[in-house]
């Protein structure tokens, strides 16, 4: 078995489109140029132009808008499985920079190669534009949790998201997952404070709902938290695959 057919990405692809082997070479060949990247150094600057999209092998990366007062608000975070930069290599220049959370290893992507990918397999351009929209849809669901969500629903929510997305790859269940987040990246993602984060946890926690602690997410009573988040997750649209 070749690293990209059990690749985070394939398992992710694999949702909306079950790839064949000419579209499994063609990913292979997107994953040929692998780079590492240390925490806590952009690998795209807000306004950078030229650079290539990355195809996220593991580790975290935040993705974020830096205001002109030096704030920053997190727009997403980036797992396994996910695509870095690739709405900007289409519309040439980042509007948001990338940073990794922790230390992580990443396939460069030049815009040429993945021009030459989509002109070769039109099912797998398909599986990729699907997951730019999973993508958009998740940032729409943001939106709405800091605009209209209650700090508790709003934590919940993102958790349970977050859960969702790394099962997809394999590498969260019903039961928890790591998670190398501090609570200065789930204020800056959340639009709160770090006090008030502290405080919705441990609120949550002793609810008996859900743990956050010492890198690890446990859920005690799922069902539970998703009712109180209001979480359904047609959003993410993981229900198996619509191209056969």
């Amino acid at each position: 078995m070749s690293i990209t057919t059990d690749s985070p990405l394939t398992r992710k692809l694999a949702a909306f489109v079950a790839l064949s082997e000419a579209e499994l070479t063609v990913l292979e060949r997107l994953h040929q140029r692998r780079r590492t990247f240390a925490a806590g150094r952009d690998m795209v600057h807000q306004g950078q132009s030229g650079q290539a999209a990355f195809i996220l092998s593991s580790g975290w990366v935040c993705s974020y808008k830096l205001q002109p007062d030096g704030t920053r608000q997190i727009v997403d975070f980036q797992v396994p499985g996910d695509f870095l930069g690739l709405r900007s290599v289409l519309l040439r220049t980042s509007d948001h920079s990338f940073e990794p959370v922790v230390d992580i290893e990443a396939a460069e992507v030049l815009t040429s190669d993945l021009l030459l990918a989509f002109d070769q397999t039109p099912r797998l351009a398909t599986a990729i534009l699907w997951a730019a929209s999973r993508d958009e849809a998740m940032v729409v669901e943001h939106l709405v949790g800091i605009g209209r969500r209650d700090a508790d629903a709003r934590m919940a929510h993102f958790l349970l998201e977050l859960g969702s997305r790394l099962a997809l790859v394999g590498i969260g269940d019903r039961t928890g997952y790591d998670c190398p987040l501090t609570q200065y990246h789930l204020a800056d993602a959340l639009g709160l404070s770090a006090v008030h984060v502290n405080r919705v946890l441990r609120q949550l926690r002793e609810a008996g709902l859900v743990t956050f602690r010492e890198g690890q997410v446990t859920f005690h009573d799922l069902d539970r938290l998703v009712e109180m988040a209001e979480f359904d997750p047609a959003y993410l649209d993981q229900t198996g695959p619509l191209l056969r």
